[in-house]
């Protein structure tokens, strides 16, 4: 059986950027506020007397943050000029386009669409933070129903989801049968104005 320790690194490790409030945590892993304190503070000490750790523990504004150690600032600024994180594949833009359009939807609607199954591809954009699981479905076993982000809206260069180019205008698209749903930048806005003249 995992250690309060183990479990509060897991807990802040599955949760990121975001971290976790202390709140969540007393009652995740059962244990009053004075505890979990002692847990942290052990949990601290251990990463920061292991010299091969990247990782530390912070606490801001009552939430726990698992996040790199000053040490390796300079690998990961290496990683962050590399930019890994932009490249996206044909069936993560495949699900991200259905995602946008159809939102909110599920992971078996998005398999229906597509044909195949889209798990893995759906996790990457959850992890990269382009959508998320925003409520469930009222449907047997209550799936999660999965929007874009805000950070969607960044990515693209789009303002809202009105400046998604409107499906019909792919109606004919190009020779090769591929349509870019992300290169239009701005035509719905321009064509719901129009419809409101």
């Amino acid at each position: 059986m995992a250690s309060k320790e183990a479990n509060l690194e897991a807990l802040l490790y599955a949760a990121g950027d975001n971290g976790l409030e202390e709140q969540n945590l007393i009652e995740m892993l059962e244990i009053d506020g004075e505890t979990l304190d002692k847990v942290a503070e052990n949990l601290q000490r251990k990463l920061t007397k292991n010299s091969d750790s990247g990782l530390q523990l912070i606490h801001i504004a009552h939430t726990y943050k698992l996040t790199t150690s000053p040490q390796t600032a300079k690998i990961i600024e290496k990683y962050f000029q590399k930019d890994l994180t932009k490249n996206l594949s044909q069936s993560a833009l495949e699900i991200l386009a259905i995602v946008a359009y159809r939102q909110p939807i599920t992971r078996v609607e998005i398999d229906d669409i597509r044909g195949v199954n889209s798990s893995g591809a759906l996790q990457t954009l959850v992890w990269r933070g382009l959508i998320k699981a925003d409520g469930k479905k009222d449907a047997p076993g209550h799936p999660k129903l999965y929007v874009t982000t805000d950070y969607f809206l960044q990515y693209f260069n789009y303002h809202s989801l009105a400046d998604l180019p409107l499906i019909e205008d792919f109606v004919d698209n190009d020779s090769n049968g591929e349509i870019d749903l992300f290169e239009a930048k701005g035509t719905a806005d321009k064509q719901m104005q129009k419809e409101e003249r």
